[in-house]
């Protein structure tokens, strides 16, 4: 899925990071609106994850 359809389907896609990323408020899904660089951004921050891993987590994230 290209950045821009995951913008477009990111209401359908946050109750996934709700569920899998449970650390993440409502407002950290807010402001990452499907915007990948903030995805890895607050993963990094609230898991303590490699920028590595939180790339792997989003591409999980996308390929569903």
């Amino acid at each position: 899925m290209n950045d821009d359809i995951i913008e477009g389907n990111w209401k359908q896609l946050k109750g996934k990071v709700r569920e899998h990323w449970g650390k993440l408020t409502d407002d950290d899904v807010d402001e990452i609106a499907g915007r990948r660089d903030h995805f890895i951004g607050k993963v990094q921050e609230k898991y303590g994850t490699t920028k590595e891993d939180a790339i792997k987590e989003w591409e999980k994230l996308t390929k569903s």
